[in-house]
């Protein structure tokens, strides 16, 4: 996969959760991932469709979204509800929409659909595309979570 296509999401990001929750992460190095397994506790993810077609996902730690949508609210949070989960939503639905704003400066148009939300433990994720996974793992004072980038160019002609 194209790095290009995974750094707008890596940037838009770490703008969102600096200017929406007040908390700074810091990206470490993408690797791509064999399975399904979400790395996180809750996470959420968007198709991707335009002239490219995938998924985009966040997977959150309970101790790292807790602490987020703590910021968000500015007051603490002390359990995965329905507020979490349509701030997980929210947080991914303005992430996707920067990353597709950067791209479409670079002559790439995508849509994003609705957000899909899924909370516990171990649960899966799947992706859209057979292209390979690139996972983005991030680290805050307060946790970790992980963005995984999953897109299928649609072949010319």
């Amino acid at each position: 996969m194209d790095v290009t296509l995974v750094n707008p999401f890596i940037e838009a990001t770490l703008h969102v959760l600096s200017s929406l929750a007040f908390t700074k992460a810091s990206a470490g190095k993408p690797f791509l991932k064999k399975d399904q397994l979400a790395s996180g506790d809750v996470s959420g993810i968007v198709g991707l469709s335009g002239e490219a077609r995938g998924t985009i996902s966040v997977s959150f730690s309970e101790q790292s979204i807790l602490a987020i949508v703590g910021n968000m609210f500015g007051e603490p949070v002390q359990e995965i509800n329905e507020e979490v989960k349509d701030a997980v939503g929210e947080i991914l639905n303005i992430v996707s929409g920067q990353a597709r704003q950067k791209l479409e400066a670079t002559g790439r148009n995508l849509k994003g659909a609705i957000p899909t939300v899924i909370t516990g433990k171990n649960h899966t994720i799947s992706h859209i595309t057979r292209q390979p996974i690139v996972a983005i793992p991030f680290e805050t004072d307060n946790g970790r979570f992980t963005i995984e980038v999953c897109i299928e160019e649609k072949p010319s002609g």
